[in-house]
């Protein structure tokens, strides 16, 4: 059964979409099974993936208003060599729609049940917004991926965000937990940042990855190309990063799977 992953942070431009992109396509290099879930209205994860969001028919929208089976809907990321469940702008409508529906909170994890034994990995690429869609990511997700950069304001909203997912926790996914932080985006030169990410650490220990993501300039150049990082051009330093990471997410789930019930 695949490993379900929420990447997470209701804070903008953190790099979650980058993070979903390059991670999904790293662990498919090195053989894994991967389906990237684009959960985000403005489909910033598709396009990234070298799928034109405007062209495709049917979407996570679909899925998520029980109009078609994941199965029937992904497609395949041939640059990335993943497959992707793509998403538009439709989504945006969902979460009206989806207020009347039975189950609300839990249509992706019902829908996602038909096909995650096909996979090793399943990412689900999350809007920027404690919203109903990012709740249905974290109904179905076995664990959370938090994306962010070392800065003030990120302390002040990761609190807002282990709240949450402690709620999910308690009322509607028992077996939820982080998988991980990741630092994104990160400036060694900025004192700022070393203060912040020292407290992560303090205060979350092994659930910080020890693999940071710089600022690079070829991670922001890439979605243009329509092709993950790490595989247009895997020897900048971003890339470096992603495949790195990749391999201690794969080390982690191992030790996880091979530790005592």
């Amino acid at each position: 059964m695949a490993r379900v992953i929420a990447v997470v942070n209701q804070k903008g431009g953190v790099g979650k979409t980058t993070t979903s992109v390059n991670l999904s396509a790293a662990l498919a290099r090195i053989g894994q099974r991967t389906l990237l879930i684009d959960l985000d209205p403005q489909g910033n994860a598709t396009m990234g993936s070298g799928v034109d969001k405007r062209a495709a028919a049917r979407t996570v929208y679909h899925v998520l208003l029980g109009l078609g089976e994941i199965a029937n809907i992904r497609t395949r990321a041939e640059r990335g060599g993943y497959d992707l469940l793509p998403a538009n702008r439709d989504l945006a409508g969902a979460e009206i729609e989806l207020v009347e529906l039975q189950n609300r909170e839990s249509r992706l994890k019902s829908a996602l049940g038909a096909v995650e034994n096909e996979y090793d990995f399943v990412f689900i690429d999350c809007p920027p917004s404690l919203s109903l869609l990012t709740l249905n990511g974290l109904v179905a997700a076995q664990s959370v991926l938090i994306p962010m950069q070392c800065e003030y304001y990120a302390l002040e909203g990761l609190s807002d965000l282990v709240g949450t997912i402690k709620r999910v926790r308690a009322n509607l996914n028992p077996n939820l937990e982080i998988a991980g932080l990741l630092r994104t985006m990160y400036d060694a030169r900025n004192t700022l940042a070393l203060q912040v990410s020292d407290q992560l650490e303090a205060h979350f220990g092994e659930k910080v990855y020890r693999s940071i993501v710089p600022r690079n300039v070829r991670l922001a150049e890439a979605p243009s190309y329509g092709t993950p990082a790490v595989l247009w051009d895997p020897e900048s330093k971003g890339s470096q990063a992603y495949l790195a990471l990749a391999e201690e997410v794969l080390e982690r789930e191992r030790v996880g799977r091979a530790a005592p019930a």
